[in-house]
């Protein structure tokens, strides 16, 4: 099932602010990331330097004022190609899922990825993880744009040997 355009409204009048991380996000996006038990987990140093280097490209709910992320998304521009985001991990926090936060953390993202002239989105997923497919093929259907899917990494260029392929999806044109 996907998220409807008024759910996504309804989400995002239900939580009280997105917002760009600010650096001290970065301990609260690290655990929602390592409790997703989905996403490989960097290491708490990385998200301290995605919420000061790249918090232009990413965004953050909150439940309350000032309060701690219940979700995030951490994204960055491709740098030979500016036009292009590329959206690096998406979790929403156990307790509020099920609600189209996802949704509504990406297409704030994208409302203000299109202002710093963002055109395409691109990110990587595993075949198996299907709120994720689920999450970019509806965000696809919802703006009518193209949805191109092909494998960018086997699983067997990562050293562990066990990692399944990561498919890249390209979405675009997208629209403010």
């Amino acid at each position: 099932m996907t998220a409807a355009p008024a759910d996504l409204a309804s989400a995002r009048n239900e939580f009280l602010q997105i917002e760009a991380p600010r650096v001290e996000d970065g301990a609260a996006i690290w655990r929602i990331a390592r409790d997703s038990q989905v996403l490989d987990l960097n290491s708490s140093y990385s998200y301290l330097l995605w919420c000061r280097d790249f918090a232009a490209t990413s965004v953050v709910a909150r439940d309350s004022p000032g309060g701690e992320p219940i979700a995030f998304i951490t994204g960055y521009t491709r740098p030979e190609r500016p036009e292009t985001l590329v959206v690096w991990q998406v979790a929403v926090d156990h307790d509020h899922r099920g609600r189209g936060l996802a949704g509504t953390l990406l297409e704030a993202l994208t409302e203000k990825a299109t202002g710093q002239g963002v055109t395409t989105i691109e990110t990587t997923v595993t075949p198996d993880n299907t709120a994720s497919n689920r999450l970019f093929t509806s965000y696809a259907e919802r703006r009518g744009a193209g949805l191109e899917r092909e494998v960018l990494f086997d699983g067997g260029l990562f050293p562990e040997g066990t990692h399944l392929p990561e498919v890249l999806y390209r979405i675009g044109p997208i629209a403010s």
